[in-house]
């Protein structure tokens, strides 16, 4: 209407978010003039107008993005708009345009922030170089970035960009100041759902870069106020639960006008107003935001092992660019990793580098704004890291550079250990009635496409496939003795990506090689087998790629190390070296007379942490009675008791069950330290056998399975 009173042809050129009443004149808004992108910075639009007069004055309009095109990605890139649909084409090949750009301001902005044209990308627009064209709007002259950018002297142009990088200077400290003095008020509330905070003195054109520090330190809506005499100016940043101008529009009887979109606002506001905007605008919150969204959470777009975050995923990665606001750089997750060789980064030591290990591989982590001091006690547990995988240039060289993004102690989650169906007497007699450790018959040939994962570390290995979706089954050499320290590496967070536990508990198991080799069909459920450690035999071997399975595409997945080999070897000695335990079944047996149900059981199981299985109490059961000194009477013929025989000095090698045991044992030994196992999956020799270099390139993480 001013502008009308005046003689002014008016046309709004604008993309915030209209109200409800707009102005009686032409517009050029994208929701508004139902442009099918709505997402456009104020530049993008005005790209859009000046392409339109082009074309009605008869000029070709993709002349006008030649010209432009590199201001038009430093506002897109500036303004925080999404970086989805057409402004992915506009920074794209905005920055190309940026990194070539004859305009002596652009030039000298890019000089005076130390940024090389030949690596320019949107964050390095994002955090360089719109910060100092912001900070003639906040503290200095608002024409002085305008001025810049129309600049056609080099020497002006170099004069101008010294100013906006002393005011930018100036902005981080006051930046920081008004930081600390809205963490101070904060600590009076520190319950509430959205902050609104107020100060005398606050500088209005930095508040809102503090709001959105406080944002991301709290996960909450904030707006910031900063008062002169009897109102204020506000800035406000929002969390993705919550619609801010929403909020706004609900409380607007309390302010003098306010604008903006849902993640970020302005307001004006009367100083007898601040406490009932305060109380209204925290009730809406209060009402539109539940415990959950308050709760800080890194979104993982991947799992990985720490092997697989190389320069050749990186470079893979950076061909999702340009990363920005609502294309953020994918954030990995690599699962159950030691951190080790914390040190501090940075002139003033408020960076930190450090090491992630999982499996048999090592990965270096930038934790940037992270103090050192608060992750040395991180190194005593497993950690599930979050960080983005990008590529850093220096002195000349690419590499592949991990940022952490946050971690969190691995939490255990239970795991459902399979075995054939039946009672501990059913498998018992089951085993008595088949011949002397005669093998199984040969599984259904159903291939499986068998992946070598050896060395990516089996924490990794088993969060990147029950990320997919798909259910999973855990193969080791003994279930009792795997299971606590399975749970703890990644019950947790297979059950967190899995979402319901009930659910999950279907879709992750475990079993033991054994007993996969006796009923094979326990794989039929799962579409990935992932042996963690190595099976007892070649024909063993073959399950991984025989196993019949439900699923499509079904995979095995070998995931052993050196560790695991002599896990295994471990296992097999304690279920094939029988002669400690036939001591002490003999021992129970003479000291208690006859035993029979629960008390045979206990005799039969030992005295360990972990029972023993009941196929090993079987053939125990077996060379006894076969052996003369003892005799065993089956739930058929009134059982299950034991009793002794005739007791005389006997070789336990008189009996075939015993020395079939001691040749099975033999059999497996050769086998997992033997030339083919090597050579198949690239293991390294018996440990004493290998150079020292090979040996520590293996060696896992303290916990008893290899993350």
């Amino acid at each position: 209407d001013a502008a009308r009173a005046l003689g002014l042809d008016l046309v709004v050129v604008d993309h915030h978010r209209p109200a409800e009443r707009l102005p009686d004149c032409p517009i050029v808004h994208p929701t508004v003039s139902d442009y099918p992108f709505a997402d456009l910075c104020a530049a993008g639009v005005a790209l859009k107008l000046a392409q339109a007069l082009a074309s009605t004055a008869g000029e070709d309009p993709s002349r006008v993005e030649e010209e432009d095109l590199d201001l038009v990605a430093l506002a897109t890139v500036a303004d925080l708009v999404p970086l989805r649909g057409e402004n992915r084409r506009l920074v794209r090949e905005g920055l190309r345009a940026l990194a070539r750009t004859a305009k002596p301001g652009l030039r000298a902005l890019m000089a005076v922030a130390s940024l090389d044209p030949a690596r320019l990308d949107a964050g390095s627009v994002g955090f360089r170089l719109a910060p100092r064209l912001n900070a003639a709007g906040r503290l200095g002259r608002a024409d002085g970035a305008l001025e810049l950018l129309l600049c056609r002297d080099e020497g002006r142009a170099g004069e101008v960009a010294g100013e906006l990088d002393l005011l930018n200077r100036e902005r981080r400290g006051t930046e920081q100041r008004i930081l600390l003095a809205a963490e101070a008020a904060r600590a009076e509330a520190p319950e509430a759902p959205a902050l609104v905070l107020a100060g005398e003195g606050w500088h209005p054109g930095v508040i809102g870069i503090v709001a959105s520090r406080m944002v991301e330190r709290h996960g909450r809506p904030c707006v910031l106020i900063a008062l002169d005499g009897d109102g204020g100016r506000g800035s406000g940043r929002s969390i993705p639960a919550y619609d801010l101008h929403a909020g706004l529009s609900a409380c607007a009887g309390h302010l003098r006008r306010f604008g903006g979109h849902r993640v970020a606002a302005g307001l004006e506001i009367d100083l007898a107003a601040l406490e009932p905007f305060r109380r209204d605008f925290l009730d809406h919150a209060r009402a539109h935001l539940s415990d959950d969204d308050l709760v800080s959470v890194e979104r993982v777009d991947a799992v990985v092992p720490a092997s697989a975050v190389g320069l050749p995923l990186a470079e893979e990665l950076e061909r999702l660019a340009p990363f920005g606001q609502g294309n953020p750089r994918p954030t990995l997750l690599v699962p159950a990793a030691r951190i080790h060789d914390v040190r501090a980064l940075g002139a003033d030591g408020d960076h930190a580098a450090l090491t992630l290990v999982s499996g048999g591989a090592r990965a270096r982590v930038v934790a940037f704004g992270t103090a050192p001091g608060s992750l040395r006690g991180c190194s005593e547990r497993p950690h599930d890291v979050a960080a983005r995988l990008e590529l850093n240039e220096w002195n000349g060289t690419v590499e592949a550079r991990l940022t952490l993004r946050g971690l969190s102690g691995s939490t255990g989650g239970e795991i459902r250990a399979l075995e054939e169906g039946g009672s501990f007497w059913d498998a018992v007699e089951r085993e008595l009635a088949v011949a002397r450790l005669a093998p199984p018959p040969a599984p259904e040939a159903e291939p499986r496409a068998v992946i070598d994962r050896r060395g990516q570390g089996f924490a990794g290995t088993v969060g990147d496939v029950i990320s997919s979706g798909e259910s999973v089954l855990v193969v080791c050499a003994d279930t009792a003795r795997r299971r606590a320290a399975i749970e703890e590496l990644v019950g947790g967070l297979a059950a967190a990506l899995r979402g319901e536990a009930e659910i999950f508990s279907s879709q992750l198991a475990l079993v033991s090689w054994t007993a996969l080799e006796r009923a094979p069909e326990l794989a039929r459920p799962y579409a990935h087998l992932v042996a963690l450690d190595p099976p007892e035999s070649e024909r063993a071997e073959t399950l991984l790629a025989t196993a019949a399975s439900s699923e499509p595409a079904a995979r095995g997945h070998a995931c052993w190390g050196a560790a695991e080999i002599e896990f295994a070897e471990r296992a097999a000695t304690a279920r094939l070296d029988l002669r400690p335990a036939l001591r002490a079944l003999f021992r129970a047996l003479r000291e208690s007379g006859p035993l029979a149900g629960a008390e045979l059981e206990r005799a039969l199981g030992g005295e360990g942490a972990h029972p023993r299985e009941p196929e090993t109490c079987a053939r125990l059961v077996r060379i006894l009675d076969e052996l003369g000194l003892a005799y065993y009477s089956s739930r058929a013929d009134g059982g299950p008791a034991c009793a002794l025989g005739e007791v005389a000095r006997t070789e336990l090698e008189r009996s075939a069950a015993y020395r079939a045991a001691l040749a099975r044992l033999e059999d497996v030994r050769r086998y997992l330290h033997g030339p083919a196992l090597r050579a198949r999956l690239d293991v390294a020799p018996r440990r004493g056998d290998e150079p020292r270099s090979a040996r520590a390139e293996l060696a896992p993480a303290a916990s008893p399975v290899a993350a």
